[in-house]
């Protein structure tokens, strides 16, 4: 049986929930898996080939692929009442960067998406979040007006001398009377067949529910590994981001969580931002 072909981002949730798995601390149930990793908005551009068996996606991205891939009720990366931030050289309020030149992570991103239903006139740059520091280095430059920081940078842009213009999960709980913003989530590839979806859908749910009842472990190898030198990720601030991204959340979505999912894709059509209506589906 061929090793499956397992594909995520260097960013801490991500390799939370993939370390045990990948370091032999879970049973497999006779499965292998080869990883590679790469940022959120080339993953996603990734998986439209189809040929990786589970890939870490932006939950905004999914439609795109839907035909070949289903989501994973595990692994979700949720926003309750925050997310993504916009942030500037100087406080401002949203609606003043109408027009502005603002970098983001990737058009494919469910941060651009969200970005672009709450303020619909903007010029997008893709600054892409490897290295860690670029968007910084970019709005200091004065190449952008702000920029749009996702993962890790949303808790380390006060200690690069920024303001924070906006918090998406904020304004995506105010737009939706509450709901939670999915930002990320793992898609698995319907080739695999029901059965063989089933058990990598386990084995998959086994990892993310050690890396959480072993934390302390987890986080110990997380720094260890950490290969983003520009980031200085020091344990208090790993331990606050996992706290954020890699929770009761990440080992099932709840209602919310999916109903939140239906009305992004809902208000991106209506925004002209997707193709077609859409409902998330997912593998059993």
């Amino acid at each position: 049986m061929r090793p499956l072909r397992l594909a995520f981002s260097p960013d801490s949730d991500d390799i939370f929930m993939f370390w045990p798995l990948l370091s032999g601390k879970v049973d497999t149930r006779g499965l292998t898996f080869v990883a590679e990793r790469a940022d959120t908005d080339a993953l996603n551009k990734r998986s439209a080939d189809g040929d990786l068996d589970v890939v870490a996606v932006s939950i905004a991205c999914w439609p795109s692929i839907a035909e070949e891939y289903l989501l994973l009720r595990h692994g979700m990366s949720v926003g309750r009442g925050y997310g993504p931030v916009v942030v500037a050289k100087r406080a401002c309020s949203l609606a003043a960067l109408e027009g502005a030149r603002i970098g983001v992570p990737g058009l494919s991103t469910t941060a651009y998406v969200v970005l672009r239903l709450l303020l619909r006139r903007f010029e997008a740059v893709v600054i892409p979040i490897s290295p860690y520091g670029r968007a910084f280095d970019a709005l200091r430059a004065g190449e952008v007006d702000a920029v749009l920081v996702i993962h890790e940078g949303r808790l380390t842009f006060e200690r690069e001398g920024l303001e924070r213009v906006s918090d998406l999960g904020e304004e995506w709980a105010a737009l939706t009377a509450g709901l939670p913003l999915p930002l990320g989530g793992n898609a698995i590839r319907r080739e695999l067949g029901s059965r063989r979806i089933a058990a990598v859908s386990e084995v998959c749910r086994a990892s993310i529910a050690w890396a959480l009842s072993h934390r302390d472990e987890t986080i110990a190898a997380l720094l260890e590994r950490e290969t983003r030198a520009d980031l200085l990720l020091t344990r208090a601030i790993l331990d606050h981001y996992l706290t954020m991204y890699a929770n009761a959340d990440t080992l099932e979505a709840g209602e919310d969580v999916r109903s939140a999912i239906d009305q992004l894709y809902s208000r991106a059509h209506a925004a002209g931002l997707m193709k077609s209506p859409m409902r998330a589906q997912f593998a059993p």
